[in-house]
């Protein structure tokens, strides 16, 4: 052989062995860190849901890659090349496109919330089941006897005041509205939190990367380890643990809340020290901001002759027994009691006079897998749910009761 072949297959061999050792390091620094092995594409999974992974496409791009900013809603979706998603609506939802006057051939519902409310009211992939539609329509008569239009109103990390802004926006085009929301908020009771309770998701940050950022060259950099990231997720890299490492380490530098520092837009999403340091007046604040917004949306309705109703949303941390699965999903189950706390809470609205309904017990019977991850439900590869058809039906049902609607025949 000769000598310029051998070096080269010997710089070959020891690359080779070289990469060999920083995957057996990488396994076991895991391994360790998580007191079990666990597969590298399931770490590559691991801290996304069921709604990012079916909004995120497989053209190397992330979640963070379909965002697109919004004016007033903090972050949407665009359907630009390479990352776009097609078939959104006319505001980058997905679901039917939004009137532009109330409609007279529909009894229109603005269901809005989190994505849990977005999977409910339009699956991402069509023809699947818009659950809440489906269950008005199959047994209730709507008050104008048109057939029910559910529109979707939520997304990915949606969270108060964003329902509040969407329905003051299109409250004049539509019949009624519901809210589905709870998990996202409660993120900010946890003691400790500095946060005011208006703090959008970090998917306004990875819409809007200005706000994080010194300059523009951290943006561009941002962008780019962004990329890095989320090509690794898509090759065949999916499969190395030390690539897992990486990518792991660029998510966490372009998406951590932490970025944001002391700049103008942490400045106006901190509270004041003296009501962080204290878990009692910050329950108390933050709470009193959610009723706002409730109040805010319901005396909207009133204004605008529109129905309203607000459901608070189960969760696997309370009431049902998890199965395994679930329980593999669901590490963290430490804020039961303050959810429950949280509803029973919000629920003394009702003494006002505003409809809120609590969805806590809709899977207590259940023994079976309801939840695929730490929120959303379980779905079949049609988007068929028992979990969002159990929740439509209360729903449909609640709904029936305190506005009024006759049952078909």
């Amino acid at each position: 052989m000769r000598p310029a072949a051998l070096k080269f297959v010997s710089a070959t061999i020891g690359v080779v062995i070289a990469l060999a050792l920083l995957e057996i390091a990488a396994i076991a620094w895991l391994g360790l860190r998580d007191g079990r092995y666990t597969p590298a594409p399931e770490l590559f999974q691991r801290g996304t849901n069921t709604f990012v992974r079916e909004t995120a496409n497989s053209r190397g791009c992330r979640y963070a890659d379909t965002l697109f900013p919004h004016p007033y809603l903090a972050s949407v979706h665009h359907a630009n090349a390479p990352c776009g998603i097609p078939d959104l609506n006319n505001i980058g939802l997905f679901g039917a496109d939004y009137p532009a006057i109330r409609r007279d051939d529909r009894y229109t519902i603005l269901l809005t919330g989190g994505s849990v409310a977005a999977q409910m009211g339009q699956m991402l992939k069509p023809p699947a089941p818009h659950y809440l539609e489906e269950a008005l329509n199959a047994r209730y008569v709507s008050p104008t006897g048109r057939p029910f239009l559910v529109l979707n109103g939520g997304d990915g990390a949606w969270k108060q005041p964003q329902q509040m802004i969407l329905f003051s926006l299109f409250a004049d085009r539509v019949d009624a509205v519901v809210t589905l929301d709870g998990y996202n908020e409660q993120h900010l009771f946890r003691p400790g939190t500095t946060a005011r309770f208006e703090l959008p998701g970090n998917n306004f940050i990875d819409a809007n990367p200005i706000v994080a950022q010194d300059s523009f060259g951290s943006v561009v950099a941002s962008w780019l380890a962004g990329r890095v990231a989320g090509w690794m997720e898509q090759s065949l890299l999916v499969h190395s643990h030390a690539a897992y490492l990486v990518s792991e380490a660029l998510s966490r530098a372009t998406t951590n809340p932490e970025n944001v520092g002391a700049n103008t837009y942490w400045r106006m999403m901190v509270l004041p020290s003296e009501i962080y340091d204290n878990s009692d007046r910050l329950y108390a604040w933050q709470l009193a901001q959610w009723r706002k917004y409730i109040e805010i949306m319901d005396l909207t309705a009133k204004r605008q002759g529109v129905k309203a109703m607000f459901f608070l949303q189960p969760v696997p941390a309370v009431a049902k027994r998890l199965t395994e699965d679930e329980k593999r999903a669901t590490p963290d189950t430490s804020y039961g009691e303050r959810y429950q706390r949280i509803v029973h809470d919000l629920e003394t609205l009702n003494q006002e006079g505003i409809a809120v309904r609590s969805l806590l017990d809709v899977f207590a019977g259940e023994t079976g897998t309801i939840y695929a991850d730490w929120i959303h439900a379980l779905q079949a590869a049609d988007g068929e749910s028992r979990g969002y058809r159990l929740m439509a039906d209360r729903m449909a049902h609640d709904m029936a009761e305190g506005w009024g609607l006759r049952p078909k025949p």
